[in-house]
């Protein structure tokens, strides 16, 4: 039996479904979008649902690595806000030129489904000292079920300003 065969039980399985449903929550606000719709600013705010998905995507990535390697890179104390780096920040959160709507939900479906794979497959209860930042004090420590949780809870976070931007689009609702 391979590792995707293994069947979740338990608390792994309650992670997965949880999950699961946000993840579903998310992706169902990009139902039927052109990449215009997918880069639409709706709302007073600069978020887009496919800039959205993009920035889920890249955050989940960021945790399941961070549980998978024992911790994560260390952040700079002191951060010099460049042009540039602003420009990167805000760029994982739109669609930039060349990407497109299905090639961010393709990615967030790859990143998903790795990290289901550490789901069933990871110690939930390693512990590891998150990376010293100017906004996170030395000595915290998570172990690897909160980094899911906190990843589920992203997801729902952020599938929560996803649906509220595409009601204000087409009035498509998630649920109601």
């Amino acid at each position: 039996m391979t590792t995707n065969e293994l069947i979740a039980t338990g608390e792994r399985a309650d992670i997965l479904d949880f999950l699961s449903k946000h993840r579903y929550f998310l992706r169902h606000t990009a139902n039927g979008l052109s990449d215009e719709q997918a880069s639409t600013r709706s709302t007073v705010s600069a978020l887009t649902v496919g800039g959205l998905i993009k920035h889920v995507t890249a955050v989940e990535r960021r945790w399941a690595d961070f549980a998978q390697a024992g911790g994560g890179p260390e952040v700079p104390e002191e951060i010099e806000f460049t042009p540039e780096l602003i420009a990167e920040w805000e760029n994982q959160f739109r669609l930039t030129e060349g990407e497109t709507l299905a090639g961010v939900l393709a990615e967030y479906e790859k990143v998903a489904a790795a990290t289901d794979e550490l789901v069933r497959t990871l110690d939930l209860n390693s512990s590891y000292e998150l990376p010293a930042a100017p906004w996170q004090p030395p000595g915290v420590f998570w172990s690897v079920r909160r980094v899911f949780l906190h990843i589920a809870a992203e997801t729902a976070q952020h599938a929560g300003h996803a649906d509220i931007i595409r009601e204000s689009i087409d009035g498509q609702k998630t649920m109601g």
